[in-house]
């Protein structure tokens, strides 16, 4: 019988055994740098902004995402002492800014879990950011007296206490909110009440500004924590050839 010539790439058989094909001239499938397609070629579908980042670039973009972390804090606290009447507006800005450095984080990992861990530390910059205005203003210009509970009215969990001091009636009550509330009819405490009518009266006890200020160095440092390694993963995945997932 006679044989079939075999192809230019493949090894010519040796007495009618098959020849070994490891070393043919032409790579099988899978044999990349990247695990799939030809040698050395990227996953199919990889765009230009898949690419591999220089260490520099990576570097780079990840100061500037801790950067603007530490900014939206910043904004958002001066956001709140502008508006330090209602903190609507802080809280909104706060939750976009936080809603926006999520964002910020997915795009510079390649991929979802930091982004979402990143709420985390938002929720103390949310809180610091809009608690800390009020708290710090009432510290500096708020009138400290001592008053004394004398009448209390319940709807739902809003308690409101009527307070007497040393001239009378004040002419703003305490609220509270919530199932038990600490107040009772005659006990006597101090509260820092605001001479402009624009915050609402407080409980000296409970007027914390370097609390709230800790909540926002926690929330920053969280934030800043996530931005690096965000940074150092994403720059791992883009050299790689990996592409955006959900989770890792």
């Amino acid at each position: 019988m006679r044989s079939e010539p075999a192809p230019p790439d493949r090894i010519q058989p040796d007495g009618g055994r098959e020849a070994d094909q490891r070393f043919t001239r032409t790579p099988p499938a899978r044999f990349g740098s990247y695990g799939s397609g030809p040698a050395a070629a990227p996953p199919a579908g990889s765009t230009r902004w898949a690419g591999a980042w220089p260490a520099g670039k990576s570097a780079t973009r990840t100061a500037l995402v801790v950067l603007l972390g530490l900014a939206f804090i910043a904004l958002n606290t001066a956001i709140a002492y502008a508006a330090v009447g209602s903190k609507v507006i802080s809280i909104v800005t706060g939750v976009a800014f936080c809603l926006a450095f999520m964002i910020v984080v997915r795009l510079l990992h390649r991929a979802m879990w930091l982004s979402l861990l990143s709420f985390i530390p938002g929720l103390f910059v949310l809180v610091g950011s809009v608690e800390l205005a009020p708290d710090l203003a009432l510290e500096n210009r708020g009138v400290r007296q001592q008053v004394t509970v004398v009448d209390a009215e319940v709807a739902g969990k809003r308690h409101t206490f009527t307070l007497e001091g040393d001239d009378g009636p004040l002419g703003e009550p305490l609220i509270y909110r919530g199932s038990a509330p600490d107040y009772e009819i005659g006990d006597t405490l101090t509260v820092l009440t605001d001479p402009n009518g624009v915050i609402a009266l407080k409980e000296a006890d409970r007027v914390d500004s370097t609390a709230k200020l800790g909540s926002l160095v926690l929330g920053g440092s969280g934030w800043t924590f996530i931005a690096l390694v965000a940074g150092w993963r994403g720059h791992v995945r883009r050299r790689e050839g990996r592409f955006d997932t959900l989770v890792i």
